[in-house]
């Protein structure tokens, strides 16, 4: 056998065993998305995240994050996150568990839940809860559980809330407290 002939039909016995295995293992092939069923977790998160600007828009402490790639979900535990408005302090929150939903479109803060709210005057408003939701993009708050409110000229508990951060409006139900002018 001549050495032509030799390498044409190694080069079609390549192919015919290179087009097998390539169309033969395809049914077996790890898919891309079977990535995205992953779970990840760290310890000991620092964020901070700036806005369009450049200016300071969020920093946030946590002891644990664990994400559900497949389900664009996570769970952070021991947060503590600070807001800011024009890089000046706007808001505080402290949860021992927060899950997020939907690509943080959607958070639920529970167990202890304190936030914070820095009014233009320098004093600030707290809301404490056992569940508090919220929606970073609307930057709305609300919650259908016994809230705590503290405010320089009032104190009061509230069953339920919703709130709006940027332009300060508030709804309370079933107010119960005091007001001080």
């Amino acid at each position: 056998m001549d050495t032509k002939k030799l390498y044409v039909v190694a080069l079609m016995i390549a192919a015919i065993s290179g087009g097998y295995y390539y169309l033969g293992g395809k049914g077996k092939k790890l898919e891309v998305d079977s990535s995205r069923s992953m779970t990840y977790s760290a310890e000991q998160i620092n964020l901070t995240q700036t806005d369009e600007k450049g200016l300071i828009s969020l920093k946030a402490r946590a002891d644990r994050l664990e994400q559900d790639m497949q389900k664009n979900s996570a769970r952070l535990t021991n947060l503590n996150a600070d807001t800011f408005q024009d890089s000046k302090p706007d808001g505080s929150f402290f949860a021992k568990v927060v899950n997020s939903y939907d690509n943080n479109s959607k958070v639920v803060m529970s167990n202890q839940v304190l936030a914070t709210r820095f009014l233009d005057s320098g004093e600030k408003m707290t809301f404490k809860t056992s569940e508090l939701t919220g929606y970073p993009k609307t930057r709305d708050l609300q919650t259908d559980k016994q809230i705590t409110v503290e405010s320089p000229q009032a104190k009061f508990l509230s069953q339920g809330m919703k709130a709006n951060f940027n332009n300060g409006q508030y709804e309370f139900f079933n107010i119960r407290g005091t007001y001080e002018r």
